[in-house]
């Protein structure tokens, strides 16, 4: 059957999927509507996603690459009306918002983190340098540090930025998967690791982590400059 004139093809595209695949996004996942699916990548810049007609195409594809899915000229990019979205440009940070990132002399070495406003720069905390830790672990105790900040402002808007997809990873599961093993000399990091590890598990925070875009934004305002 013919479309009728007027009728935008990418709309009607769209509503054939009944499931959305978000590899990368504000957390990843399967979702079950659009709807949804746009809350995760709303705000995250160079999000992944694509839609399918079936619960078991959607759950094959999660397991495997989104590089595996994306082709030029087919309809797996962006949608139109989202194409803002996806902007690289400066003008979609989010100004309103407080950044972090963490660093470390060795690996493991001394390590430090701190948070700052991203639109000023003021910094908010900072602690360390800290004896036997590892950049990963500053930069998940960073952004747990905000968190728990942010909530004893009673603050549940405020968006928090990391350029760390590891962090990001080991929040959303609330589990800090480092191998480093405890001892006498990073015994402060492991204790803030143990404690970290704690809040994210008994706390839900409804403040929203994004991805810092280093490629096209620069480095993050939180950034130590030692690289």
């Amino acid at each position: 059957m013919r479309l009728g004139r007027g009728i935008n093809r990418t709309t009607m595209s769209k509503k054939k999927n009944k499931y959305y695949v978000v590899w990368e996004g504000a957390e990843p996942g399967i979702y079950d509507s659009w709807q949804q699916c746009q809350t995760q990548i709303m705000g995250f810049p160079g999000a992944k996603y694509k839609g399918f007609k079936t619960r078991q195409e959607a759950e094959y594809a999660y397991q495997h690459s989104y590089k595996d899915y994306y082709k030029t000229g087919e309809q797996t990019k962006p949608h139109q009306e989202s194409k803002a979205l996806f902007s690289h440009s400066k003008n979609n940070i989010i100004k309103d918002s407080w950044s972090v990132d963490g660093a470390c002399s060795g690996n493991p070495g001394r390590m430090e983190y701190r948070g700052v406003h991203t639109d000023t720069g003021e910094e908010i905390f900072r602690v360390g340098p800290l004896r036997g830790g590892t950049n990963n672990i500053g930069e998940i105790l960073a952004i747990v540090h905000a968190l728990a900040l942010l909530e004893k402002k009673e603050d549940t808007t405020t968006p928090l930025y990391t350029d760390s997809k590891t962090a990001m990873s080991w929040f959303k599961k609330k589990k800090i998967n480092t191998k480093l093993a405890p001892t006498s000399y990073n015994k402060k990091v492991m204790e803030l690791v143990q404690r970290a590890e704690h809040w994210m598990k008994s706390h839900h925070p409804p403040n929203k982590i994004l991805k810092w875009d280093t490629e096209n934004w620069g480095e993050i305002p939180a950034d130590f400059g030692r690289k």
